[in-house]
């Protein structure tokens, strides 16, 4: 089974969740319009189904090799970066002043689904570059954009982020490497970063390396820690490469999945101490590389919903061309292929409400964050702001977890065959299992929308979003739909469910802490449901008054009352799980486990 791009579901998506109209009409945006718009989800599409799709199962067999400090991408890999950046895919969504495209986060959420759709492995590595583009341009000097950002947004150079090390996961109040100031503008740095995707490669002439570290005499803890840029090789006076840093890769894992992506262990600084520039101001790091870290949280969960689209289509070829067993109904003498059958086709649709649920709350937050750059009634660029900050964990974590279920389901749609590697259902469920991990586990994205999302505000973003979701139901109240009242009969509960719960965490976090806390990933998993039925609810709005194709707007329908039926419904349970649970969570005794 080949992948499709499903462009005319990206296109709606742009339009009715993200406001495409609204977008391109935005001071900066006026370069771009619907028909742009149009040809970057077609042209994303067709270069991932002819040039990268094709690697994604040859690349998971053949994977990264490491030799001697070297790594040697998969078969065709090396060719396919060539294609990727002379299409200019890499600087779509970056400023003009340094060479990108500038076109909206909107139009790059598609671009992104497409790409990892086709295969996840290669989509990393500008993933990550296009991270510390961001990182760059939000606390880099004038002359350290002028120096790096050029070849990155050309995608002549890649780039990476530095944080793990072996005693700090996602603890970097652990970290451990150092910097020492030369006197000259330069630091040597020094020590073992993990789990560094695309750390080392033969993709591109350079790997720009943002790495934390502490400078002599920081202060403990993450308020100590310093952003260095730190490349492969360094430069001479010309911005010619120059001679290699001192960085090099140790080993590569060996992995459950995204084989084909090279995870590095990087030495800095055996052979006298890596050259590094520092970003910003000292003891600042970790605040700038949060920036590079929301990003990728982003573009981590775009690639929750590529690898479950892909598993998807998957799934639905297969389960049209397996023929296995006569229908429950009698409608058939002979055995049926299994897209007759009750079970699989409730297995499809849960795989697609899910997709399309996250896929409408991706676009959504991709929507805001163009309105919060871009907007010129300050107010609106604000109050866009608070919006997209609280999707991001929202976004990230469900998209992420709904990622495994889709995938597990994919396997299970193709029975005993799916559990076999040669179809290629596997890959999917084993590529998936790092995203709910890696940028932050869903229990880091839910203590963010806990902590940071949730109580720094009293609650304000949540309850403006739960506003809106009730004027959706004014909406479908008045559309007298039998699918219409359906959706509502589950969204009404559900929002009012996500509002108590927010009142019970801002009320319980000081009193009851750890009990909010262990509510904190099903807080997520409620509100992230609940975000995305309310955006089925407008398509589905959207699709009643018809969007131009009868099959289209009707399959759009019947996605939006199965979520609601299905998915919605349980979003009361979740309340009570929340509010009443968390004592059972802490009950057993340690020492009992």
């Amino acid at each position: 089974m080949t992948y499709r791009a499903p462009v005319k579901e990206l296109l709606f998506c742009m339009r009715h969740h993200a406001g495409l109209e609204e977008v391109v009409a935005l001071p900066g945006f006026e370069h771009a319009d619907a028909d742009m718009a149009q040809a970057v989800v077609e042209e994303a599409g067709r270069f991932s189904e002819s040039v990268l799709a094709p690697m994604n199962q040859p690349g998971d067999v053949a994977a990264a090799s490491w030799h001697d400090h070297a790594v040697t991408t998969a078969p065709g890999f090396k060719d396919a970066y060539r294609q990727y950046v002379e299409g200019g895919w890499q600087g779509l969504q970056h400023p003009v002043d340094h060479g990108g495209q500038g076109l909206p986060k909107t139009f790059f959420a598609a671009a992104l689904e497409i790409v990892n759709s086709a295969n996840l492995s290669f989509a990393l590595c500008p993933l990550l570059t296009d991270g510390a583009i961001e990182a760059l341009l939000t606390a880099g000097s004038d002359d350290l954009k002028a120096t790096w950002l050029p070849k990155m947004i050309e995608g002549t150079w890649t780039g990476t982020m530095n944080l793990t090390e072996p005693q700090a996961g996602s603890d970097l109040a652990l970290v451990r490497s150092r910097a020492e100031p030369q006197g000259d503008g330069t630091y040597k740095v020094f020590g073992t970063k993990i789990f560094i995707t695309y750390g080392e490669h033969d993709l591109a002439e350079n790997i720009v390396h943002l790495v934390l570290a502490r400078v002599a005499g920081a202060p403990e803890g993450v308020k100590g820690i310093s952003l260095f840029v730190v490349p492969k090789f360094l430069l001479d006076a010309d911005g010619s490469l120059g001679a290699r840093n001192d960085v090099y890769c140790t080993s590569i894992e060996h992995k459950l999945g995204i084989k084909a992506s090279p995870t590095a262990v990087l030495q800095f600084g055996d052979h006298g101490g890596a050259v590094g520039y520092l970003v910003g101001e000292e003891n600042r790091g970790l605040e700038y590389m949060f920036v590079m870290m929301n990003a990728a949280r982003y573009a981590v969960g775009m690639q929750g919903i590529a690898v479950a689209e892909r598993a998807y289509q998957k799934a639905v070829a297969y389960a049209r061309e397996r023929v296995q067993s006569r229908p429950v109904d009698g409608s058939a003498p002979n055995s049926v292929t299994i897209v007759h059958h009750p079970d699989v086709r409730r297995m499809l649709m849960t795989m697609r409400a899910h997709i399309e649920g996250a896929r409408s709350l991706g676009y959504l937050t991709a929507g805001a964050h163009d309105r919060a750059h871009a907007h010129p009634d300050a107010a609106v660029r604000q109050q866009n702001q608070a919006l997209y900050e609280f999707l991001v964990p929202l976004f990230k974590g469900y998209a992420t977890e709904m990622s495994l279920l889709a995938t597990s389901l994919g396997v299970q749609v193709h029975g005993g065959m799916g559990f076999i590697e040669e179809t290629g259902a596997a890959q999917h469920y084993r590529d998936s299992r790092i995203l709910t991990i890696y940028e932050g586990t869903t229990a880091i994205q839910a203590n963010d929308l806990v902590g940071r999302k949730t109580l720094r505000d009293g609650g304000r973003t949540a309850k403006a979003i739960a506003a809106q979701i009730a004027a959706t139901e004014a909406e479908l109240g008045k559309s007298g739909s039998a699918e219409a009242k359906a959706v509502l009969k589950y969204l009404k509960p559900a929002r009012e469910a996500f509002e108590q719960v927010v009142d019970y965490v801002v009320a319980h976090a000081k009193p009851q802490v750890n009990a909010v806390f262990a509510g904190s990933v099903p807080y997520l998993m409620l509100a992230a449901t609940t975000v995305a039925g309310w955006q089925l609810a407008r398509a589905l709005l959207v699709a009643q008054g018809s969007s131009g194709d009868a099959t289209f707007d009707a399959a759009k329908i019947a996605t939006a009352r199965f979520h609601a039926e299905h998915l919605l419904s349980q979003v009361p349970a979740q309340r009570d799980v929340i509010v009443d649970g968390g004592g059972s969570v802490l009950a057993m005794p340690i020492e009992a486990f």
